[in-house]
């Protein structure tokens, strides 16, 4: 068993190496020149979009509201990654991490506008069910039925990596936290089996609702913690930005229990860590982004750009900076305790790791919940609408699963299989940039002045 484990520690030093994480930045830069910098050009125009109503009258196709498939897929992604990838990305790759963090972001943001665009306008109706869409139809419809072996492919792994990094890891994540505050790893199991259920039995309109107050929620509940802590360390912030940029180009020295780490560490670091957490190029938040009821690909694109923006610009950045103006990145600790650090600096008794535990908690139950979403339409791609409801019975007992146990082989597997996932998208992604970038310009002309 262990060289087995071994062997799949060297797939994934191959598969998000220089090789998965070069390709994802560099599609990114790909689609933003195709586009013309299309996340910068409709930013004003995603700004005005939140600003209006979201629900749009006249027939037109789609499940749930745009900011419901916004705050779905947003459930997928906010979370782990921006709480404890980025103090991981500061501890072993210091400050400058942050700034490389904010490129994969900004590239992101146009990568997560394209999947979107195509997973709309190559979307259908399933029997009896929910508008079907992502990577695996706009790769059959997109770049013809000959390719259609490489949507499978992605439906495969999409439908058995959502048991891993979408089901037992964030179940792992909720009871541990949790049996910080005294709660048993089996009460914490079973509840949270009971309320993954009263939602997926819903299907992606009980997700929607859940999603659209849950994600809001527990993100501004973060961001005051985090606002809080930089109120406290104004002075600081100046100064921790000034770093960010020095060493973003520059090494770092060892500082305290900071062991100190070189330019290409940050790069890769803040980079990696990214792209983990915004998903941009995965090719998973566009399967719930089809589900919107929008009169154009390009109107449910601008909430692509909305999505990565507030998940890497703002939760992740704001996670760093309080990281920073606290000094506790300095103190040798590892992974959510640095965040847990940050946030006691400002609320005594404990108050800032408990409510670090509170979001971490929530942010992992609605990523079960997206992800829940993910795995049964890549199995409905692949099996018909049928499968949707045994899908989610078979869900739920991996829940209690994770909950329950150490999972070092399940993070393993899951990351090779959601490599295996982004590589036929990312295909995708730079065969139909062409695509994309005609209906740019089509809702350019017909909506905007």
């Amino acid at each position: 068993m262990e060289w087995l484990l071994n062997l799949n520690r060297q797939v994934n030093a191959v598969l998000w190496g220089p090789f998965m994480v070069g390709a994802i930045i560099l599609v990114g830069l790909y689609l933003t020149c195709r586009s013309r910098g299309a996340q910068f050009r409709y930013f004003p125009r995603m700004l005005r979009e939140l600003s209006v109503s979201n629900v749009r009258p006249g027939g037109h196709e789609g499940d749930v509201s745009p900011f419901k498939a916004l705050a779905s897929a947003m459930g997928g992604t906010v979370g782990v990654g921006n709480i404890v990838g980025v103090a991981t990305a500061i501890s072993l790759g210091g400050p400058g991490a942050i700034l490389w963090m904010w490129v994969s972001g900004l590239l992101g943001m146009c990568t997560k506008m394209v999947e979107v665009i195509l997973a709309v306008h190559y979307r259908e109706r399933e029997r009896r069910g929910p508008m079907i869409g992502g990577p695996m139809r706009y790769i059959t419809e997109g770049l013809g039925r000959r390719w259609r072996w490489l949507a499978v492919a992605f439906a495969i792994f999409g439908a058995l990596a959502a048991f891993g990094i979408g089901n037992m890891v964030q179940a792992n994540s909720v009871a541990h936290g949790l049996e910080q505050l005294g709660v048993p790893r089996i009460a914490s199991g079973l509840v949270l089996v009971a309320m993954v259920g009263i939602v997926t039995v819903g299907g992606i309109r009980r997700l929607g609702e859940v999603a659209g107050v849950v994600v809001p929620g527990m993100i501004v509940v973060y961001l005051g913690g985090v606002a809080v802590v930089l109120a406290t360390h104004l002075p600081y912030i100046p100064e921790a930005l000034h770093t960010i940029v020095a060493h973003a180009f520059t090494p770092i020295a060892p500082i305290g229990g900071f062991a100190g780490a070189t330019v290409m560490q940050a790069m890769r670091l803040g980079i990696t860590r990214g792209v983990f957490s915004n998903e941009a190029g995965l090719g998973s938040a566009p399967i719930v982004h089809a589900a919107a009821v929008t009169d154009h690909p390009v109107r449910q694109g601008l909430w692509g750009i909305c999505e990565v923006f507030v998940d890497t610009l703002v939760v992740a950045t704001a996670t760093g900076l309080a990281i920073l103006v606290t000094g506790t990145w300095t103190l040798g600790e590892e992974g959510v305790a640095i965040t847990m650090r940050a946030l006691d600096a400002a609320f005594p008794g404990g108050v800032g790791s408990a409510l670090v535990v509170l979001c971490l908690s929530f942010f992992a139950y609605s990523t079960i919940l997206t992800w829940s979403f993910y795995g049964e339409t890549c199995a409905a791609y692949l099996l018909g609408g049928r499968v949707r409801g045994a899908y989610r019975l078979l869900w739920l007992p991996f829940v209690l699963v994770g909950a329950m146990g150490g999972l070092a082989p399940v993070w393993g597997i899951a990351d090779t299989l959601n490599a295996l996932m982004a590589i036929p998208n990312l295909i995708a992604l730079v065969a139909l940039a062409g695509v994309a970038s005609r209906l740019m310009r089509d809702f350019s002309s017909r909506f905007l002045p």
